[in-house]
């Protein structure tokens, strides 16, 4: 199941086709991963917290663990740093900067795509899920101008 292109009003129904229920909490969760693209459990308790103010820092961990066991989320891996959450969409590399920890999408092109269908079945093995993540500096970080 892929969820490219879900908006606002359709992450009731994303929730439920993944058995969760549509808490508002759970859909001002999403709206904000959203809006960031890749963002920090940290960042996402900072926002959601101003719209539910009684909403614990535990409670947004419980749920972004449970979206992403339900792939509705997908963790991305920050090398040195917390790790980021975006939306399950469509297969994509990450390009992660280790320096300002700025995380990129791009296209998974065919080329890697026909490399990872030929390994797993060289190796009988049955891939149920795929990440790949490139570490290096980002452009602004080899200049020196240090994103934010």
């Amino acid at each position: 199941m892929r969820f490219e292109g879900y908006k606002m009003t359709d992450y009731v129904t994303l929730l439920k086709e993944s058995g969760l229920k549509a808490t508002f909490q759970r859909i001002n969760i999403l709206e904000t991963i959203e809006k960031y693209g890749h963002i920090t459990i940290d960042t996402i308790y900072e926002e959601v917290s101003k719209i539910h103010a009684s909403l614990s820092l535990a409670t947004v961990y419980k749920n972004i663990l449970l979206m992403v066991e339900k792939n509705v989320l997908v963790e991305v891996p920050v090398a040195g740093q917390k790790s980021k959450y975006e939306l399950k969409k469509e297969d994509h590399i990450h390009l992660i900067c280790t320096e300002c920890g700025k995380v990129e999408d791009k296209p998974l092109i065919r080329s890697v795509d026909t490399l990872i269908e030929d390994m797993t079945k060289e190796e009988n093995f049955t891939l149920s899920s795929e990440q790949i993540n490139l570490y290096g500096l980002c452009s602004d970080c080899q200049r020196g101008q240090h994103a934010s």
